[in-house]
């Protein structure tokens, strides 16, 4: 992940999502700027189409001109249209403003593509629908063995895709809230956090009732619905099974539940985070950072 800044100067926009739930006692976004984060797609890419429907309904109401869209992470896996999902986020950052966070799914990606021997721990959280979007048949990834599907996967996955992956930043910082895919180790600066725990912590972050010093906007661990507490709001709704993918926007008079997409359809289930190249790149890349006008 090479290392980039973000930055949002101008006013943005304001917070009037008619029909969206408004989530009190919990702090404003930067002031001037009104930013719609996304949680856990998981190769759901018709979830994704409906929560940008719902979100460029919602811009056409914003007062001010600045918006950031916030994407947490675990883009791919589980669902049946990873590749789409990515080709989908690209095209979006080249109509909007867009930052996107990594997730431990895209981690283990990069990690099997650089040769580590992590395909049984990646097959074992969802790999095979994010093979079979690459457009790998179900005859090869039975009978291959990990380094053919290594190196056809290599070839599979388009450059502009493993780029999008590789700029993919640790968290996001911006006023009184911090976005991450996974969350926070209490007690640790947020400049030591190590990126097993930005990608994959559970218990011990999510336990704690002590103040990180932000609102931890974060995804990883699936709920029923948007958790809001004291010190984060969990909006990983399990997209890939329960067909909810939530979208929450944060603006000048605090954070509310814009949309969680919802679709008929029922897709089921089909059934290590160290790099020498990616833990570099990791290391180098500081936060995402919006600086905005007060």
């Amino acid at each position: 992940m090479d290392g980039h800044v973000a930055e949002l100067r101008a006013p943005a926009p304001g917070a009037r999502g008619d029909g969206a739930l408004l989530l009190r006692g919990l702090p404003a976004g930067p002031k001037g700027v009104t930013i719609y984060a996304v949680g856990d797609i998981h190769g759901r890419l018709d979830l994704l189409d409906s929560i940008h429907r719902e979100i460029n309904t919602d811009k056409i109401h914003c007062r001010h001109r600045r918006v950031a869209e916030i994407y947490l992470g675990d883009y791919i896996d589980r669902g049946p249209q990873s590749a789409g999902v990515i080709s989908r986020l690209i095209a979006r950052s080249r109509e909007t403003y867009t930052i996107f966070m990594r997730g431990n799914h895209e981690q283990l990606l990069l990690d099997f593509l650089s040769g580590l021997p992590c395909f049984e721990a990646w097959k074992a959280v969802g790999a095979i629908p994010t093979l079979l979007s690459y457009g790998l048949s179900p005859e090869f990834l039975e009978e291959a063995s990990d380094a053919r599907i290594r190196r056809a996967l290599g070839s599979s996955v388009p450059d502009e895709h493993r780029e999008f992956i590789l700029q993919t930043a640790p968290y996001c910082q911006t006023g009184r809230y911090l976005f991450v895919h996974a969350g926070l180790r209490p007690g640790i600066r947020l400049e030591e956090q190590t990126r097993d725990d930005l990608l994959g912590i559970r218990r011990d972050f999510l336990e704690f009732a002590g103040d990180y010093g932000w609102i931890v906007v974060h995804g990883h661990t699936p709920v029923r619905d948007p958790d809001f507490r004291s010190n984060r709001i969990n909006i990983d709704t399990g997209a890939y099974t329960t067909n909810r993918l939530t979208c929450l926007k944060i603006g000048e008079d605090g954070p509310r539940v814009l949309a969680v997409g919802s679709l008929s359809s029922s897709v089921g289930r089909v059934a290590g985070l160290k790099t020498e190249q990616g833990e570099r790149a990791f290391a180098s890349s500081p936060a995402e950072k919006l600086f905005c006008s007060r």
